[in-house]
């Protein structure tokens, strides 16, 4: 398997792009605390592949209306309400992760993976994101996950370990200048690899939507 900067074996060293929209195939029944992740190359039914891109999508669609809510009304009641939408929807990724997997795009198709992203990086659990990293550079390293998503979770576990980031994805909201990156000399090559723009064009765009 290629090994990819950020991807750590057997051990534990904002929204990405493209994002919009294990159980039975019920919704209600996708509830859970994170847990141990199932198998990487596990296959689901069709219409269990389905249902879990709907909730997924579902989830991160709500999460996004009450981000958008907690920027323009920032009640106390509002971010709680994020705070506690970003606690369930982790518990549900967890409970998908637990029993399929990680939710790749070649299971889901890839806006519902990047909606389980989406979910990842926001979950307040950091154990929980370091496992599912690996799952995802796997996942990507076999072809079943775009490049950039493997990139967002890497970068978001280094920063969250105080380390250098790998691809200059995380970005410092109090000085809009990406956190310290590893081996900057080579950081385009690394980018390249995974599928992402130069890093100037990236912080034109942030610039541009800020």
């Amino acid at each position: 398997m290629k090994r990819l900067p950020g991807h750590v074996t057997g051990g534990m060293p904002t929204e990405p792009d493209g994002a919009r929209s294990g159980s039975d195939g019920a919704p209600g029944e996708l509830h859970g605390a994170p847990g141990e992740p199932g198998p990487a190359s596990a296959r689901i039914l069709p219409a269990l592949a389905a249902a879990l891109a709907r909730e997924l999508s579902r989830r991160a669609d709500e999460e996004r209306h009450l981000m958008r809510q907690a920027r323009t009304n920032p009640t106390p009641q509002v971010r709680r309400g994020l705070v506690e939408c970003r606690r369930t929807n982790a518990d549900a990724l967890g409970m998908i992760v637990r029993r399929h997997g990680w939710p790749a795009a070649d299971l889901i198709g890839a806006p519902a993976s990047t909606a389980a992203l989406m979910i990842l990086l926001h979950a307040p659990d950091l154990d929980f994101q370091l496992r599912c990293r690996d799952l995802i550079a796997q996942a990507t390293a076999d072809g079943r996950c775009p490049g950039p998503h493997h990139a967002y979770i890497a970068d978001h576990c280094a920063v969250e370990l105080g380390q250098p980031q790998f691809y200059g994805t995380r970005v410092d909201p109090a000085t809009f200048r990406p956190y310290p990156i590893r081996r900057p000399e080579t950081l385009e090559e690394r980018r390249r690899d995974v599928g992402l723009g130069p890093l100037d064009e990236q912080m034109r765009r942030l610039r541009r939507g800020a």
